[in-house]
């Protein structure tokens, strides 16, 4: 069965920023759906929220942090060992620099890891990046309720998706 969050964030695919004083208000709302309502534009660093909300959305707990680095540390290690859907963390700028990158891991490729993220871009895309800048490959383990509205909904600006359980953009 494939990783639920995986499934998720494919209905994601295409999914961009609005560049200019507009915001794409689904990339806002995944701010929101990750625990992060106070952020309100799309240009934030969002690769973290993305991954967050896709987790959210499908039932898992997220790092509760809009940081790429934080989910070195989150659920499972599979340590060189990666699976379709797993979490990839990768270091920017140097390896020990706090600043990062996060997304779902979707196949090897020799030197390469092709992964499906946001912020790729200004949009949720496919990408390779070298396995050279890869800090982790993770696992989420723990589950939550999917997340609600303040009204207690569980409908948020992501259209309904049957297939996944989870949500989609149009």
């Amino acid at each position: 069965m494939p990783a639920p969050w995986f499934s998720v964030a494919t209905h994601f695919k295409g999914l961009s920023e609005v560049h200019g004083s507009v915001n794409n208000p689904q990339i806002v709302e995944m701010f929101k759906v990750s625990g992060h309502s106070e952020i309100k534009d799309d240009e934030t660093p969002w690769c973290a929220a993305f991954v967050g909300a896709c987790l959210r959305l499908s039932g898992y707990t997220s790092s509760g942090s809009v940081g790429a680095r934080s989910y070195r540390t989150f659920g499972d290690d599979l340590k060189q060992d990666p699976k379709r859907g797993c979490i990839v963390v990768f270091w920017r700028g140097s390896p020990t620099s706090e600043t990062g990158h996060v997304a779902f891991f979707d196949h090897d490729e020799g030197d390469n890891v092709t992964v499906l993220g946001g912020n790729q871009g200004d949009a949720v895309t496919i990408a390779k990046f070298p396995k050279s800048r890869v800090l982790a490959y993770r696992w989420p383990t723990v589950t939550a309720p999917l997340p609600t509205t303040a009204h207690g909904h569980r409908r948020h600006k992501f259209p309904a998706c049957a297939e996944s359980g989870g949500y989609r953009h149009r």
